[in-house]
């Protein structure tokens, strides 16, 4: 256990002290009732832990998630809660969660997503430049072996890694140009070879 998970270890079991003696002190009525008060609300705190414990879960429940129509040469994806889509593609074999960016010119991958996909960030060499809405950052070439979305796979594609600080790899129009028709519409985004 971390730091953090002995904290809140430490602060459930004083609350549920605390609660256990409120009940006793509280209700002197008899040991039964007090008893079913405490079954109650032990089974409501148990209850909220495991809420905590699955949010990851349910998160991933509620989020859509794109659909491979292969007899249709199509992917659709729906629109995120957060306004933007998203796609999970392969990326030498490892999968990988790109945010689809129009305003890009490249495919460019986190420094964490580069190493996922077999990639050094650290041996690379950063001499490109990009333009961000966070200002000027460095960028390194590289060529992917693999890019699979559902059924369709390209092979030595060109992308970037960026060196700066980038919570998600970004999908340009370099790889978005691959398709023959790219729509927006409806809440969601339609690929299609």
């Amino acid at each position: 256990m971390n730091e953090f998970q002995t904290g809140n270890l430490i602060y459930f079991v004083l609350l549920g002290a605390a609660l256990i003696t409120m009940f006793i002190v509280n209700n002197r009525q008899g040991i039964g009732a007090t008893l079913r008060q405490m079954l109650t609300w032990g089974l409501i705190f148990l209850a909220v832990l495991a809420g905590y414990g699955l949010w990851e879960d349910v998160q991933r429940t509620v989020i859509p998630t794109q659909t491979v129509v292969a007899s249709e040469n199509r992917i659709v994806v729906p629109r995120s809660p957060d306004g933007h889509f998203y796609l999970n593609l392969a990326i030498n074999d490892r999968n990988i969660r790109f945010m689809v960016d129009t305003g890009a010119t490249d495919m460019v991958l986190t420094r964490a997503d580069a190493d996922r996909a077999g990639i050094d960030p650290d041996s690379l060499q950063y001499f490109g430049r990009a333009l961000t809405a966070n200002g000027e950052v460095r960028t390194a070439p590289v060529t992917l072996d693999s890019v699979s979305l559902g059924p369709f796979v390209d092979r030595n594609v060109t992308a970037s890694v960026n060196d700066g600080a980038m919570e998600t790899s970004l999908l340009g129009m370099r790889y978005l140009d691959r398709w023959t028709r790219i729509e927006m519409g409806g809440g969601e985004l339609t690929l299609t070879r």
